[in-house]
């Protein structure tokens, strides 16, 4: 799948470069010098987080390194980009979401950063998190375990704390909030199963449970757990329905099936 997706990307680029010829040296150095995507996702995350601290060339040794050490990295990274590219109607092809969405962008360079703080390399995790949060407005803690085949769209203003687990096939919308109450210590954030579909702006917060093929509206603010598939909205957030599918976040289907 990695192989095949690899050589669709690039030959997306080719025919984007005959079109657009003066994208020709970006399209070029970002995707068709590369020999794999492994080396072309860490050649754009370096660019992307290099700073006048740690440039985009250490990034780029550092990066190679962690990816080369844990394949399952680009594993999950072909299973986002392929999420991205079915569920976003925005997204035009594969080469369009990796090399301009920043949801994308955060999420991989989350993962770098988490292999990193497995490692006990927490300083330079914790470093990474505060580049991704300053570059792409997304905070991961490096902490945080997220699953593969996850959609972070549009992604502006999305918090993600130290102890969240996301299970895989989960999609969720810009400026939710996965946070902690401000006053628990220990295993205190939201745990979300998969297919989960998280709505704009909706805040989740406490060690709480959303459940299997769940739904969250928009805007809602969810302090209690959520029964697999069973559709949640409101401040705070109360039982409104069920979604029509078992996993929402395959079908972006935002309706919440309000029960009369």
């Amino acid at each position: 799948m990695q192989e095949d997706l690899w050589t669709s990307i690039k030959n997306e680029v080719t025919l984007q470069i005959s079109r657009e010829p003066i994208l020709s040296g970006y399209l070029k150095n970002r995707v068709l010098r590369h020999a794999s995507m492994s080396r072309a996702i860490s050649d754009l995350m370096s660019v992307k987080l290099g700073s006048a601290e740690i440039n985009a060339n250490a990034l780029r040794l550092l990066f190679d390194d962690v990816l080369e050490a844990d394949p399952d990295i680009i594993a999950a990274v072909t299973r986002d980009l392929l999420a991205t590219r079915q569920r976003d109607p925005a997204v035009l092809n594969y080469s369009t979401a990796m090399l301009y969405f920043k949801g994308f962008h955060a999420l991989q360079s989350y993962r770098i950063a988490h292999s990193l703080w497995q490692q006990g390399r927490k300083q330079l995790a914790l470093y990474l998190q505060s580049q991704i949060s300053e570059k792409f407005c997304v905070d991961i803690h490096p902490a945080a375990t997220i699953g593969s085949g996850i959609l972070i769209d549009h992604a502006t203003g999305i918090v993600i704390g130290e102890t969240c687990i996301l299970d895989d096939d989960i999609s969720i919308m810009q400026g939710v909030t996965l946070g902690g109450t401000g006053k628990d210590v220990g295993d205190r954030h939201p745990k979300i199963r998969a297919g989960v579909l998280i709505g704009a702006g909706a805040n989740i917060i406490g060690n709480v449970i959303i459940g299997e093929g769940a739904k969250v509206g928009a805007g809602s603010v969810v302090l209690n757990d959520v029964d697999a598939h069973t559709t949640v909205a409101g401040v705070p957030a109360v039982v409104v329905g069920r979604p029509d599918a078992d996993q929402p976040a395959l079908d972006m289907n935002h309706g919440l099936n309000v029960k009369n």
